[in-house]
């Protein structure tokens, strides 16, 4: 019933919505630090899997410098540290890197609970995900799997976590995820800088495609 009667893609709208309004003047300090710190834009997308395996371009700010090497994972960077700029760092390390994806919610890409949307090639990810129908819902901002571990999952218990969520999909079991989300960033629970599994090609500067404004 909760998802039969659109109950969570009418909250994904209005919190999506009012989350944009409330963090309006951070995204603002964060625009302004990006865009005087390092060169380069300040936003970026890159493409990943959505609801039934349909591509989309999720958003992000931009936490990396645009001499980044091109097509290398973030982990396969000799020191990933000295291509990371200053204000990407902390954005990182808060998650705060990820409120572009407010946009993503409110336009239907995205649900603010869900899978963490894989890469368009992180093929061992998208068919373990096959096995227990995470692919069949819409991705999130944060989900199941980010409050029981985050990065440092391996994809078949990340899988199983996704697909225990795909079984008891409901308001209390969103709520249960959104607020076990506030107490993993303030603690920074399960993150690991460089290898960030939900992001395997994070930030790679010649493979997604740069938003300038």
């Amino acid at each position: 019933m909760y998802q039969t009667l659109k109950i969570k893609r009418t909250l994904d709208i209005l919190l999506s919505l009012l989350g944009m309004i409330v963090a309006s003047p951070f995204i603002l300090v964060f625009i302004i630090a990006i865009k005087f710190t390092s060169k380069g834009p300040i936003l970026f997308k890159q493409k990943r899997i959505g609801i039934h395996k349909e591509t989309f371009n999720i958003l992000k700010f931009r936490t990396m410098r645009i001499d980044t090497p091109s097509d290398t994972p973030t982990h396969l960077l000799n020191d990933p540290d000295q291509y990371i700029t200053k204000i990407g760092k902390f954005l990182r390390k808060s998650s705060m890197d990820e409120l572009p994806q407010l946009w993503n919610i409110f336009v239907g890409d995205m649900s603010i609970i869900g899978p963490r949307p894989a890469l368009w090639n992180q093929y061992d990810l998208i068919e373990e995900r096959d096995k227990y129908g995470a692919n069949d819902v819409y991705p999130g901002l944060t989900g199941w799997a980010q409050i029981n571990g985050r990065d440092e999952l391996p994809i078949d218990v990340k899988s199983k976590l996704d697909g225990e969520y795909v079984n008891k999909i409901s308001f209390r079991m969103d709520a249960k995820c959104f607020l076990g989300t506030i107490k993993s960033v303030l603690k920074s629970d399960g993150v690991v800088e460089g290898i960030r599994s939900d992001s395997a090609m994070e930030e790679v500067a010649s493979s997604e495609e740069q938003v300038s404004k």
